[in-house]
């Protein structure tokens, strides 16, 4: 496997030269262990520029656990067959572990299919596109459909790490374009990852260089796996009191209705959230509660780990969290993202779905930040 790899105080990164993924090498940051074995602490994060600037891992100092991963995915040596041998044409394989980031749309997008099925036509801030038909449900006749943008296989260039006392970071940019002719206008991408022993922070820039306007979504499809292996006492926080109704579980599509989650199975609004149990989840969250920082905050505790993660969305055109939590699964998905799902479906009439327009010249920033925390003993989380 080749890849970067930047520690604390490297002048220069090393490399170990085997192969690419996605063409470029992977990065992994590093951070030395601090010498306060108290408290939880970031240590690494490894990211595919070759794969949409995709987070793959981010590593963690636990006390009473040791290093941990956080997020499920498999080794970069079996990340690199899946994604570059084992593929399928579309490039999915990409959101089905880590973190993939999600541009220029988040979740699903449906319109009319292609005789072929591999392709769909819809409007789009009204022009017509044609999107890859990516995925479907798993019951037969599934209608095919959108998901998860258009950098699931793009390749990062002008790649630059840095590395400082207290932090290490990389950026990379993308040339999009039209997308091979998918979507309006021309953009150009900017992703910056960074981490130090406090909190892990991604930033998502997006710039229209077209003529045109330029509708973006943004989004990112993070797998936080359940340290303690016990995903029925598994707490989570959604600051939302508001879930979008779906046709069901399989074909996930908007109705476009909204209702109240106050006193129904899907209420994690609550200070100190509510536990996971069996409870099957695909579900959006929006109309999302705002700190006095123009922030969000949602939370996932492990009270058998003694482990708290904090993800703290900080750019206000995050409008909706998706949450997705299968039962037989040991991670809760958790993503924070511009847009509601099928931001262009009829069926949700004058509600603002979150796209941003962007004139030509003009961009937009998608940022959000991750904590790590003790959880108090019966005590709702501190914020």
């Amino acid at each position: 496997m080749l890849f970067v790899r930047l520690s604390a105080g490297a002048n220069a990164p090393a490399k170990d030269a085997t192969t690419l993924v996605g063409g470029e090498p992977a990065v992994i940051l590093q951070r030395p262990r601090v010498s306060d074995k108290s408290r939880p602490q970031f240590l690494s994060t490894t990211v595919l520029p070759g794969r949409g600037m995709a987070v793959l891992q981010i590593t963690a100092y636990l006390p009473g656990k040791g290093e941990i991963d956080l997020l499920n995915s498999p080794p970069l040596s079996e990340a690199e067959r899946l994604l570059d041998k084992e593929d399928d044409p579309f490039g999915n394989q990409v959101f089905k572990m880590g973190g993939a980031i999600l541009l220029p749309f988040a979740n699903r997008i449906r319109g009319e299919v292609s005789p072929d099925g591999k392709t769909i036509t819809t409007t789009v801030d009204g022009q017509a596109v044609t999107l890859p038909a990516n995925w479907s449900g798993n019951e037969p006749g599934a209608e095919k459909h959108a998901i998860h943008g258009l950098m699931r296989s793009s390749q990062f260039h002008d790649v630059k790490i840095h590395n400082v006392a207290d932090s290490s970071s990389v950026s990379a940019v993308l040339h999009a374009g039209n997308f091979d002719g998918h979507w309006p206008s021309e953009t150009d991408v900017r992703i910056d990852v960074a981490l130090d022993h406090a909190e892990f922070k991604v930033t998502v820039t997006a710039t229209n260089v077209g003529q045109q306007p330029l509708p973006i979504g943004i989004g990112w499809h993070p797998y936080f796996v359940i340290p303690g292996d016990d995903r029925q006492q598994a707490r989570l926080h959604i600051p939302s009191q508001t879930r979008a109704v779906m046709n069901n579980y399989d074909d996930t599509f908007t109705t476009g209705q909204r209702v109240s989650v106050i006193g129904t199975p899907y209420d994690f609004s609550l200070p100190d959230g509510k536990v996971l149990g069996s409870q099957y989840l695909d579900d959006n969250f929006s109309e999302l509660a705002y700190n006095s920082k123009g922030q969000t905050i949602s939370e996932l505790i492990d009270p058998k780990a003694k482990y708290g993660l904090r993800l703290i969305t900080l750019s206000p055109q995050i409008r909706s969290i998706q949450v997705y939590a299968p039962p037989t699964k040991n991670f809760v998905a958790i993503e924070p993202q511009f847009n509601l799902p099928d931001p262009y479906n009829k069926n949700w009439g004058n509600t603002n779905t979150g796209m941003v327009v962007l004139k030509p010249g003009e961009s937009v920033s998608w940022r959000v930040r991750l904590e790590l925390f003790t959880p108090k003993t019966g005590v709702p989380s501190e914020r």
